[in-house]
């Protein structure tokens, strides 16, 4: 059987956020005070977890600031309690934030700095210098050996000779520096005028001092009187010269150099192609493409000196791109072509190499030579494009014909380029129109378009299509697009790319003039756009409330019709004036009018709709979360819950009547139900309680809580209760686990870190680090220096703790058992007293004393524990009383309540077993 009982308050609060962390932590610290960093190894799991107070239950959003630029966090929030990156990297170190917000007051915001930690193998170069003096028989050779590691925290080098280790100052030859450029960046190793026994094996070690774990790497270099930096033989001529298709081996071979080199292909300083094939120092390029044309360098390195570098050019031979145009004669201000007047036709051609490109000219399909009424000239090779010209003096009946320019490369193995000309009578300059009913074209959207420029005369030229407002680019993307046939397609037509476009005669493939040029008008129709798109309202019965359709945009925005209906039926309808919204006003709410009600606007290109989903739902309850007094111990195998909600807008709709209650244990699928009546209206912030009993131990339960209405059920809300018989506080929060001051004594208890304690005036009293030992945690103490008198009182209150209830018989059930516990502080020669007591409901001005303790107890932290025995809802008090002086600092840190009875107690504890009777 589930005894329940029904409780009302109020209770809102707004957010409070931490971030506790779990997973590979090297350390947590306090940076000046006000930074929390955590420290992790690269490769290790980062989890954060952000634990939140405040009702409704916040949301909570984790984002990310500074690391690498480019680093955005994934490019995304993360929308849970706890953020997990498996395998972090160095470059998502950075600040994370989580904030948390629930509509009231600011959201609260806590930030973490992470900081990866990692160390990468050393390298080692070496580098030497030569010396030789002018009129002096001899030369000064000098060795550096540079060691560099990447590395976070900075890394700490040192040297080892063989076995020695090498020190500034250890060895007369040897000087140890950092350059002043690197910030500890490098460690170098100078060998001055080096001497035979500076030929040895030299060891750079590399060390960040084991934090996170990392061990310390190291790099040995051999040096030796063979030591030298590296040279190379490339053998293979250049350029080499290839048809496409062909397959290409590069062959380079070290020639020197100790140790011995590695060697590396690259092309252009980028990557090789994926198809190619490196095997040591040969490269070979299977069926090369003129997109694989380019240098190709082979780079030797073994980290003495610089490295050597020789490099070839490859060339795949090729035609491209071949055009023409015709120029009627320059000294006449004419573009058409007549009888006794020069004309030069023109010939372009792109090749690979440039100076193998040989053009010949054809008419009617027969050589043709230069002569002194036909001039052949040609471009200089290394000018790209090659192209070819065919003066025609003082132009004749005769002349008229096919002329044919013909491209090839002197070497073969390429087809040819032929581009055929022809002049005549008929050949006469463009001209561009716009078909009748082509411009404005007026399209939807969605659609494909197609915009058209007719082309007279001949030859016809390339059409180049663009905006008129040349800075806007072409659908796509481009600034210019070119057409053989005049006709630009764009599909699916955007309503972005209405405008102006224009057409032009381009110069290839036609006569060399001035351009033509035409508009063509482009308009897109779209429906309307309008909001809200979907909402939902939720309204009792017998309201007034109004609906509104917004228009945002259209085309055409002139003509637009509207319609509002519910369901399929038609409530009215009307036409846009000069605003662009519309109103439907419901004056009283009646059963018929729930539903889906629909505003469709129309135009010709379509219609958009605005929708609202009118309801009498009920909105989801929402649990209450930040309590501490919910759980409770029954029987010795079952327990109880205090279940704690408050409805979410509870005035939006008519009145709740009833909850319906559902639970389950987790991992089974049979639901038990019942419904909790309601007296009365719910008013906002309400605090509604509901004691679960006959819980089984350790079972979860699944419970869900359905409001009820005379319209039907509401939106339901799931929550998972676990058992847990302890309470935890590290004071660790800025809410301190929701202790409280007492209002009646004399001041107050102090949250603190000893990393923030100023212990100028106060040396020798209060704690060095928290319980746990650390300089950044927090614990709570009383602070005894002025103003504060002899025999003053500082009361701290845990959070109320419910026990079992009354049975519906109205017998007590048995006394539970609890065990609280706590660490103690209680330093300097002026220490008071530190007492703690049990407060329980109905036992009002009679606080059970528990535990006391007066004096110096020495510097360092003791445990404290008791057994309690409450029989209604209870707190535990903790009152510091201040000494004769102001070294009398106490402090408390780490207080626990667990179910059952205390184990261990510690010696000193002065325990109390205590069992008060009573009726609550």
């Amino acid at each position: 059987m589930y005894i329940f009982s029904l409780i009302f308050s109020s209770s809102t609060a707004p957010p409070t956020v931490r971030i506790i962390h779990s997973g590979h932590a090297c350390n947590i610290e306090e940076e000046r005070y006000t930074e929390r960093v955590y420290t992790i190894r690269e490769g290790e799991t980062l989890e954060l977890a952000c634990l939140v107070s405040g009702h409704p239950r916040p949301q909570i959003r984790w984002t990310k600031t500074a690391g690498s630029a480019s680093d955005r966090f994934q490019d995304s929030s993360v929308f849970n309690e706890t953020l997990r990156i498996i395998r972090i990297q160095r470059h998502q170190g950075g600040r994370y934030y989580c904030k948390a917000e629930n509509g009231l007051g600011s959201p609260a915001i806590k930030s973490i700095r992470v900081d990866v930690y990692y160390l990468d193998d050393p390298i080692v170069t070496v580098h030497q210098s030569i010396g030789e003096a002018k009129e002096q028989f001899y030369y000064e050779r000098t060795v550096f050996l540079r060691c560099m590691a990447n590395s976070n925290p900075p890394v700490r080098y040192s040297w080892r000779r063989d076995k020695e280790f090498l020190s500034q100052g250890s060895d007369k030859g040897v000087e140890i520096y950092e350059p002043f450029f690197t910030q500890g960046e490098t460690k170098i190793l100078k060998l001055k005028n080096l001497r035979p026994q500076d030929y040895a094996n030299y060891s750079c070690i590399a060390s960040v001092r084991n934090v996170c774990g990392i061990p310390e790497k190291n790099v040995l270099f051999k040096l030796s009187n063979k030591t030298a930096s590296p040279t190379i033989k490339l053998l293979v001529e250049d350029p080499i010269v290839v048809n496409p298709g062909q397959s290409v081996t590069l062959v380079c071979v070290t020639s020197g150099g100790e140790p011995t080199p590695t060697l590396t292909w690259v092309r252009n300083t980028d990557e090789l192609s994926k198809k190619s094939r490196l095997n040591g120092g040969t490269l070979t390029l299977p069926a090369i493409s003129m997109e694989e044309a380019g240098v190709y360098s082979c780079v030797a390195s073994n980290n003495v000196g610089n490295p050597a570098k020789k490099s070839t050019a490859i060339v795949v031979r090729g035609l491209k791109k071949g055009r023409f145009w015709i120029t009627p004669d320059p000294y006449h201000n004419d573009d058409n072509i007549q009888i006794g007047r020069e004309v030069k036709i023109s010939c372009q051609v792109e090749a690979t190499p440039p100076e193998e490109l040989l053009f010949s000219w054809l008419k009617n399909g027969r050589p043709l030579r230069s002569s002194e009424r036909m001039v052949i000239t040609h471009t200089d090779p290394d000018v790209q494009p090659g192209t070819t010209n065919l003066d025609i003096i003082d132009l004749k009946f005769t002349d008229f014909g096919t002329y044919t320019c013909v491209a090839v490369l002197k070497n073969g193995g390429i087809p040819e380029v032929s581009i055929d000309v022809n002049i005549s009578s008929t050949t006469v300059p463009p001209e561009l129109t716009v078909p009748r009913g082509k411009s404005p074209m007026v399209v939807q959207e969605g659609d494909t378009v197609d915009l058209q420029c007719l082309v007279s005369g001949k030859p016809k030229p390339i059409i180049l299509w663009s905006r008129a407002d040349k800075e806007v680019p072409m659908p796509d993307g481009s600034l210019q697009t070119e057409s053989y046939d005049g006709v630009l397609r764009i599909v699916n037509v955007s309503r972005e790319m209405t405008g102006t476009y224009r057409c032009a005669t381009s110069q290839y493939n036609g006569f060399n003039v001035k351009p033509r040029e035409a508009l063509v008008e482009l308009t897109v129709q779209y429906p309307p756009v309008v909001e809200p798109v979907f909402t939902e309202i939720r309204q009792g019965l017998g309201r007034a409330f109004t609906l509104n359709c917004r228009v945002l945009r259209a085309h055409p925005s002139k003509v637009l019709k509207y319609e509002w209906k519910l369901g399929t039926r038609l409530l009215t309808m009307g036409q846009f004036d000069q605003r662009d919204e519309t109103d439907y006003h419901v004056r009283a709410l009646n059963r018929e009018g729930y539903g889906e009600y629909t505003c469709e606007v129309t135009n010709e290109a379509g219609a958009g709709a605005c929708r609202f989903l009118v309801t009498g739902r009920a909105y989801a309850p929402e649990f209450y979360y930040d309590t501490y007094s919910a759980l409770w111990q029954n029987r010795p195998r079952v327990y109880g819950f205090k279940l704690q909600w408050t409805q979410q807008n509870p005035l939006s709709v008519d009145r709740i009547v009833a909850y319906r209650l559902g639970m389950k244990q987790t991992g089974q699928s049979r639901w038990w139900e019942q419904e909790i009546p309601m007296e009365g209206a719910i008013a906002k912030g309400e605090l509604i309680t509901h004691n679960l009993t006959e819980l089984i131990k350790p079972e979860a339960y699944l419970v869900r809580l359905t409001p009820i209405t005379r319209f039907g059920e509401g939106d339901s809300t799931d929550r998972i209760i676990r058992y847990s018989g302890e309470f935890q506080c590290s004071f660790e929060d800025e809410a301190v686990c929701m202790f409280t001051q007492d209002k009646t004594d004399d001041f107050d208890w102090t949250r603190h870190s000893a990393a923030t304690r100023d212990t100028k005036y106060t040396p020798n009293t209060g704690p060095s680090s928290d319980r746990a030992g650390s300089k950044q945690g927090f614990y709570m103490y009383i602070e005894t220096s002025r103003p504060r008198l002899e025999g003053e009182k500082a009361r701290l209150l845990t959070p109320t703790f419910n026990v079992a209830p009354k049975s519906p018989y109205g017998t007590v059930t048995a006394a539970p058992t609890y065990c609280f516990g706590f660490y103690y502080h209680m330093y300097g020669k002026h220490i008071g007293a530190l007492n703690a007591y049990l407060r329980q409901k109905g036992h009002s001005g009679s606080d059970s004393s528990l535990w006391n303790l007066v004096g110096n107890q020495g510097d360092r932290w003791k445990q404290a524990k008791v057994n309690i025995h409450p029989i209604a809802s209870f707190q535990l008090v903790l009152e510091g009383i201040r000494g004769p002086g102001i070294e009398g600092d106490i402090a408390i840190d780490d207080v626990t309540i667990e179910e059952g009875e205390c184990k261990d107690p510690p010696p000193n504890s002065k325990c109390f077993f205590l069992f008060i009777p009573g009726n609550s």
